[in-house]
């Protein structure tokens, strides 16, 4: 991209903190548009698991990046950044860009860039898929293979373990050493409050997921045959629905299995966060005020940066 790169106004943090009521509040000063950065709001049908915005809500914020893929087809952060250069030119010049999720390594495909991916067989890649895709201790063996490896879930553990395996480098080694240039410079916001209002959040939010129709929707997603463990349906909270669909759950026990993993989830964002943000500006913000209070002080502190 020729000329400088743009400053973009980033809000991340973990699940349930207000990312999408603040970025609605925005909207009152900006005319925003959001891209989204969230791994799991790409997969189309995939509504009342992932918190989509409301109709309403995208009717007042336009989003892009949501319902990019079908549930079984994999996006990865280098589609992700690949996809992201075309959203942000897809943004009129009138409105205002605002990334927008609480996938780390999205947003820090856009803002740093990856690695340029060197070729790999296509039969052994397949091969690899097909040994992670039912093994239970992903985790450790990306640890093991990728001393860089911070966590972020099974398709993060396999895509390390697949690059580690079809390369003979690690994946940290391959963003290090054949990294490509970001397209944005990022000014992040990061909305935090305290873990027990948090957590609280997390429980009311999954509540009213689970009365609005989560199991049924994982439920005609099956029915239209979408593998239990295709790409989207593996996520946080979408595996504890499919466990009691395939009687491992009691009904009774799906609410108290589904915040415990978003729990640990938004905890691991939140790690992440506070560690992966690097030198780039970074306004922190207490999530327990209003939405309304915390778009005056994003907007009170853009305009009054340097660029």
């Amino acid at each position: 991209m020729g000329g400088p790169k743009p400053v973009v106004p980033v809000i991340v943090g973990p699940t349930a903190v207000g990312k999408t009521a603040t970025v609605i509040a925005l909207s009152d000063h900006w005319p925003a548009t959001v891209i989204s950065a969230d791994s799991r709001q790409v997969y189309r049908r995939l509504d009342i698991g992932t918190a989509k915005p409301t109709t309403a809500e995208r009717s007042l914020v336009p989003h892009l990046g949501i319902d990019v893929v079908d549930p079984g087809q994999r996006y990865s952060a280098g589609r992700f950044a690949a996809d992201g250069v075309g959203l942000l030119a897809e943004v009129p010049k009138n409105r205002q860009p605002v990334i927008v999720g609480g996938t780390g390594f999205y947003v820090r495909a856009l803002a740093d860039g990856l690695f340029r991916e060197p070729p790999m067989d296509r039969d052994r890649r397949d091969r690899v898929r097909t040994w992670t895709k039912g093994f239970e201790g992903l985790g450790r063996w990306a640890a093991r293979l990728d001393s860089g490896f911070a966590g972020g879930g099974r398709q993060r553990a396999a895509r390390v373990i697949e690059v580690a395996l079809l390369t003979g480098r690690s994946l940290s080694w391959w963003q290090q050493e054949a990294k490509a240039e970001g397209v944005m410079r990022p000014w992040y916001v990061f909305l935090t409050v305290p873990r027990p209002v948090l957590y609280r959040r997390i429980e009311e939010r999954t509540r009213a997921m689970l009365e609005a129709g989560w199991v049924e929707e994982v439920e005609r997603l099956v029915s239209e045959g979408v593998a239990p463990d295709a790409p989207g349906l593996d996520a946080v909270g979408y595996r504890e629905v499919m466990k009691y669909l395939e009687g491992g759950l009691h009904r009774s026990e799906l609410l108290d299995m589904i915040v415990k993993s978003t729990k640990r989830y938004a905890k691991r964002q939140e790690t992440w966060f506070r560690n992966q943000l690097g030198a780039n500006p970074v306004l922190s913000l207490d999530a327990t005020e209003a939405p309304e209070e915390l778009a005056q002080h994003i907007v009170d502190k853009w305009n009054a940066r340097g660029n």
